[in-house]
């Protein structure tokens, strides 16, 4: 890897190199700094002072050229503008055909500048870091937290691109009004979902999108399951044809459908028993609030499945899922024998059965590594959607499951129909496997980097406007734990993926802290409002198995309509890091909501506060799972232990916790159950609030 002032001198435009940040001399400022040995206080204070002045004179003399050069660009498409209905009303097609060329160099030009603005972007935010690392100081959260928000901000202009908008739109616009060579009347602003299928505008929208973290449906949902890779995005950001024919002699659609059912599966396992468990751990003896650790002890063991499955898939994708669905049968098996051999241990250890079965780090991993790029997030989609699915028709089967029967000395019912019909699932998705799964290819490690590396270095004779372009795809924000130039001592270390627990820990800097914390928080407010539900709604409300089946069912079904309105609305309006604390305030007033604070506990508050926590909860998981994306090490989103296992181990840990502190609860009563779990996930929920902003400046 080229060290980032090396790269922005060889990757400068020429003519425009006294614009450029200049990146050396800060850097060498900061060096003096640090070996002047006088810094206290008032010296401390001198400091920030005169390096605050130099970056605002830095980003002022870039922004200048900035907005110059959108003038230029303005002034062009207004040129061409004055030509264009006089071509169009000569009728000339060959005339057209040249003005529509003429808007696609301007187009080129603007490509240009985004990569200005995406370099010296880039300098701005290694700067930062490089002074709060050497000073131990948080000179990012001072300065961004004094510059973002000001009304004249000038790291609006660099960071959120404010006016390219407009360049963009009036491009767009004029090569709708010449689609097919010919003056069509087209108007995008009268069909908004029309689009201009030109290479030059879906370069630029591409690009703008990526820089100011803009996203769709699709995206939102792929945020979920953090799988796309940082490595996919940095080295490959646009895949050459040869590139996708590689990815597709790999990809294997059927095998893609059985890691999507393997999910799906699982997730119908996971939230079949909820409804019923109470009523099992009774049957067997035991109390009601017992189902805490019923349906946790299935997270207990996932929390070790996580790991050795993200290791396995390092080797093979066909034998872990074997193993995954054996685990499966027997455990599901073992749960429901248990009733009819009254044995409680034998339940839990068909649970935890299951949780050893647990794939779900690797069908993420298998996402990541074997779906071409072009449709990876169309996977990645899906796989969150197959989770939500699972999650309400888990629920769902179980409110069907009403009857009793009695057959070879096996009692069929409500408790033991879950186990008997996901055994049964699991076995006919052993067969399907066994028949049909395909093992991918594999490549020796680091030949997928080095493929994308060559790939990216074949077509550099294509000129400098692809390089532009192929290069405008890198998130801008990205912070990617890139660590000081002089520490990289070659593209390897910087790539390699880490090999222990510890060394990840070491890479999680505050910023991916707190949002390991959200995670967790989010995942063990949902366990408790989720796994306790059959316990409260008996207790206060009388429901049956059925009406809590439908509720849960309910819930589980706002996942996708909700994800659906925030990928594409709410996201538009507003920056991550602002949804993501309005997310947790949401979450935190739903907990409030469901404290029972007096003699009287009505459905009405119990619904309600039960939507709110969850929707919010889930706007909040895929939020979270995005920026988490953007502020983990890039030698995370590789190998065994990569973000999506660390992500699931938090979430995990969370629903153990959870399951936990609902049986301790028990203890106590039926009556204080809900107000006790409820606490702690009020104290995480405030804590994570702090955490959110005392990072929030990190997350611009």
């Amino acid at each position: 890897m080229v060290y980032f002032g090396k790269k922005l001198k060889a990757e400068q435009v020429e003519e425009w190199k006294v614009y450029y940040i200049n990146y050396k001399l800060m850097k060498q400022k900061v060096k003096q700094y640090v070996q002047q040995n006088r810094i206290n206080g008032k010296y401390l204070q001198q400091v920030l002072k005169e390096f605050s002045r130099m970056l605002d004179d830095e980003i002022d003399k870039m922004v200048l050229f900035i907005l110059e050069q959108q003038g230029r660009l303005a002034r062009q498409i207004q040129e061409h503008e004055s030509e264009r209905d006089a071509i169009l009303e000569a009728s000339d097609v060959s005339e057209v055909s040249k003005l529509k060329e003429s808007y696609r160099e301007v187009g080129h030009d603007l490509l240009k500048l985004l990569r200005f603005v995406d370099m010296n972007a880039t300098g701005i935010r290694k700067i930062l870091k490089k002074f709060d690392k050497r000073f131990r100081y948080k000179f990012t959260d001072y300065y961004v937290g004094t510059r973002s928000n000001h009304p004249y901000s000038q790291l609006q202009q660099v960071f959120k691109q404010v006016g390219i908008g407009a360049v963009v739109g009036a491009l767009s616009r004029n090569l709708a009004f010449l689609q097919d060579h010919e003056g069509s009347y087209l108007s995008i602003y009268d069909h908004p979902t029309a689009l201009v299928k030109d290479p030059v505008i879906e370069q630029i929208n591409a690009s703008v999108s990526k820089l100011n973290h803009s996203t769709n449906f699709l995206e939102f949902l792929g945020q979920h399951a953090l799988i796309v890779p940082e490595d996919a995005i940095i080295l490959c950001p646009n895949p050459t044809e040869e590139q996708l024919v590689d990815d597709d002699e790999t990809y294997h659609l059927m095998s893609l459908l059985l890691n999507l059912v393997n999910t799906f599966l699982y997730m119908v396992n996971t939230y079949i028993i909820v409804p019923t468990a109470d009523d099992y751990s009774v049957s067997l003896g035991a109390a009601a609030t017992v189902c805490g650790v019923i349906i946790g002890s299935m997270a207990v063991a996932q929390v070790f499945s996580s790991v050795y499955f993200s290791a396995w898939s390092n080797k093979s994708y066909f034998r872990p899922l074997v193993f995954s669905s054996v685990m499966l049968f027997m455990g599901n098996l073992l749960y429901a024998i248990a009733y009819d051999l009254n044995s409680l241990s034998l339940l839990l250890f068909g649970r935890l059965l299951c949780g050893l079965g647990s794939a779900r780090a690797l069908n993420r991993r298998y996402i990541s590594d074997c779906v071409p790029l072009n449709i990876r997030l169309q996977a990645s989609a899906g796989f969150v959607s197959a989770s939500a699915l699972g999650m309400a028709c888990g629920p769902a089967l179980a409110g069907l499951l009403q009857i009793k029967f009695n057959m070879y000395s096996l009692t069929f019912n409500q408790s033991t129909l879950p186990g008997w019909i996901m055994a049964v699932a699991w076995l006919l998705y052993l067969i399907w496997l066994w028949i049909f799964f395909r093992e991918p290819a594999r490549d020796n490690e680091g030949d997928h980097i080095h493929e994308n590396t060559s790939q990216n270095n074949s077509t550099s004779h294509e000129g400098h406007n692809t390089d532009i372009e192929n290069g405008l795809n890198q998130p801008l924000l990205l912070d990617a734990e890139e660590g000081d130039d002089e520490e990289k001592a070659s593209s390897n270390d910087s790539r390699k993926p880490v090999s222990s627990i510890g060394e990840a820990y070491r890479l999680l800097t505050p910023s991916v802290k707190a949002q390991l914390l959200i995670y967790f928080m989010l995942k063990y407010a949902m366990e408790i409002l989720l796994s306790e539900s059959s316990v409260v709604t008996a207790y206060y409300f009388k429901w049956s198995t059925s009406t809590v089946a439908l509720f849960l069912a309910i819930l589980g079904l706002t996942v996708l309509p909700v994800n659906a309105v925030v990928g594409s609305c709410i996201t538009r309006l507003f920056e991550d890091r602002q949804i993501l604390l309005g997310s947790e305030i949401l979450v935190l007033i739903g907990i409030l909501l469901s404290f029972k604070f007096t003699s009287h506990y009505s459905v009405p508050q119990y619904i309600t506060s039960a939507l709110i926590t969850f929707v919010a909860a889930e706007v909040l998981e895929g939020v979270n799972l995005s920026l988490l994306s953007r502020v983990m090490s890039s030698r995370l989103a590789k190998g065994t232990f990569n973000g999506g296992l660390l992500s699931t181990e938090a979430g995990t840990l969370a629903r153990v916790v959870a399951d936990a502190t609902i049986t301790l609860a028990g203890y106590l009563g039926q009556s204080l159950l809900l107000n006790v779990t409820l606490l702690p996930s009020l104290f995480i929920c405030i804590a994570s609030i702090i955490a959110t902003l005392c990072t929030f400046n990190t997350l611009y």
